[in-house]
C-alpha cells in the first residue's frame, strides 16, 4: 500500500454516485443517459450543503446539467423531551414496541403526514401516533367490517353512479375531491398534503356517510316511502343495493389512494372488497392504476359538497341548541326553524333525522345561518321515547 498525497473531499465520491454506480462511461452508457438526471431523491436536511450540493457540482462540471429533478428533504426527529434522537444515546422509544402496538402502517403514515416531510423538525409523540392509528387504521377497518356485515357477494357493480340518493352523490363527490388533492400532492412531492386529505376523507366516510346510511344498509328506507307495501320494499332493496355498491366503489378507490402511505391495510381492504381474498399472488392493490378524478362532474360535485357543508353546519348548531336546553337527541322535538338558508327536501330529511325533529321551517335570507329549536315537549313527544325504547328492546 502507498499513501496518496492529494485526496479530494470525500463528498466527491457521494456526489459522483449518479454515474459512478453504473461505471459510466465504461459500462451502461445507454442506460445511464436514459435515466439521467434522476427524477427523485430523498435525504436528511443536512445533505443540503453536502450530497445535494456536490451532486449538482459534479453533474454541472461533467454534463452541464443538474443531477436530479425533485427532492424531498426530511427534518430532524426529536424525542418528547426535545433531545435529538440518537442511536448512541438510545433516547428513543423501542421501535418494535411501537410497531407491535400500532402497526407499521400507522407509524409510516404518522411520519409521512408530519412536518418532517417539509424539512421541519418533528417531536415524536406516541399520543399523536395513537391518534393516527385510531383516526386512520381503526376507523377504516371498522368501515370495512360494517360493510362486510351486509354483503356476502363480491359481484356488486363497483362503478355505480346511478344512485339518486344524496348521500351516495356526496361521498362520490368527496372521493373525486380526494383524488384531485392527493394526486396534486403526490405530483408536487408534498406528502403531508396528500396524507392529511386522506384522514379527513376517512372521517367523512365513517362519521357521516356510513352513519347516515346505516338504515339503508339494513334495508330501512326512511325517505320517499310509498303507500304500496311492495313498492316500498322495492325502493328499500334498490336503495340498499345503491348503498352497498357505492361503498364498494369508494373502498376500492380509497385502497389505491392509501396504498403508497398505508400499504398493508390498503392490501387487506382491496383483497376483501374485490373478493380475491389473497387467493392469487398475481392480484394486488399495488399492481392497480392510480385513480383518476372526473372533472366533467365538478360543477355538480361542488354544488353537492357546498349544500352538505350547510347541512352539517345546521346539524352542529342544532345539537348545540339541544345541549343548551339540556334535551337529549333521543327526545323527538316538533320543529327546527332555520334562517338565511335554502335547501331541497332530500337535505331537509337528513337534518330531521340527525336532530330528531318532526318539521323544518326555512326562512330565506342573507347572512349567517341561524337555527332555533322548538323545545316544548308535549306529552305525545314524551311518549315517543318510551315507544322507541320498547322497539330497541324487542
Amino acid at each position: 500500500m502507498s499513501r496518496i498525497k492529494e485526496v479530494f473531499d470525500c463528498w466527491v465520491e457521494s456526489g459522483s454516485m449518479s454515474f459512478a454506480q453504473m461505471h459510466y462511461p465504461f459500462e451502461n452508457k445507454e442506460k445511464f443517459e436514459k435515466n439521467f438526471p434522476a427524477q427523485y431523491i430523498s435525504e436528511y436536511i443536512s445533505q443540503t450543503r453536502a450530497w445535494f450540493y456536490v451532486m449538482h457540482v459534479m453533474s454541472v462540471a461533467l454534463f452541464n446539467s443538474n443531477s436530479f429533478e425533485n427532492v424531498v428533504t426530511t427534518g430532524v426527529i426529536f424525542n418528547e423531551k426535545g433531545d435529538k434522537m440518537s442511536k448512541s444515546k438510545k433516547n428513543y422509544p423501542d421501535p418494535w414496541k411501537i410497531i407491535n402496538e400500532f402497526g407499521v402502517d400507522a407509524l409510516r403514515f404518522y411520519l409521512m403526514s408530519s412536518p418532517l416531510m417539509h424539512a421541519d423538525n418533528l417531536f415524536f409523540n406516541e399520543r399523536e401516533l395513537r391518534d393516527v392509528f385510531r383516526k386512520n387504521v381503526m376507523l377504516l377497518w371498522n368501515v370495512l367490517k360494517f360493510y362486510e356485515l351486509f354483503t356476502n357477494s363480491h359481484e356488486l357493480k363497483t362503478n355505480n353512479h346511478e344512485s339518486d340518493n344524496v348521500l351516495d352523490k356526496w361521498i362520490l363527490a368527496k372521493l373525486n375531491q380526494l383524488v384531485e388533492v392527493a394526486t396534486e400532492g403526490m405530483d408536487n412531492y408534498d406528502l403531508p398534503k396528500s396524507t392529511r386529505s386522506i384522514t379527513k376523507f376517512i372521517d367523512d366516510l365513517s362519521t357521516w356517510y356510513i352513519r347516515r346510511s346505516r338504515d339503508r344498509f339494513k334495508g330501512n328506507l326512511k325517505r320517499g316511502a310509498t303507500n304500496a307495501a311492495h313498492a316500498n320494499d322495492n325502493n328499500e332493496e334498490k336503495d340498499k343495493k345503491f348503498a352497498l355498491e357505492t361503498t364498494s366503489f369508494v373502498l376500492l378507490q380509497l385502497s389505491k389512494i392509501i396504498a403508497p402511505f398505508m400499504p398493508f391495510i390498503a392490501e387487506q381492504l382491496w383483497q376483501k372488497v374485490t373478493g380475491n381474498d389473497f387467493k392469487s399472488e398475481d392480484n394486488s392493490v399495488h399492481l392497480e392504476k392510480w385513480p383518476i378524478s372526473h372533472n366533467v362532474e365538478c360543477v355538480t360535485h361542488n354544488e353537492i359538497l357546498e349544500k352538505m357543508e350547510v347541512v352539517r353546519k345546521i346539524v352542529e348548531l342544532g345539537l348545540a341548541k339541544r345541549d343548551e336546553a339540556g334535551i337529549r337527541v333521543r327526545q323527538p322535538l316538533n320543529q327546527l326553524r332555520i334562517k338565511n338558508c335554502e335547501l331541497k327536501n332530500e337535505y331537509e330529511e337528513l337534518i330531521k333525522d340527525e336532530l330528531n325533529v318532526k318539521n323544518i321551517k326555512i326562512k330565506k335570507g342573507k347572512g349567517e345561518i341561524e337555527v332555533e329549536l322548538d323545545t316544548d315537549i308535549t306529552p305525545e313527544l314524551k311518549q315517543e321515547i318510551g315507544r322507541a325504547s320498547c322497539r330497541e328492546r324487542v
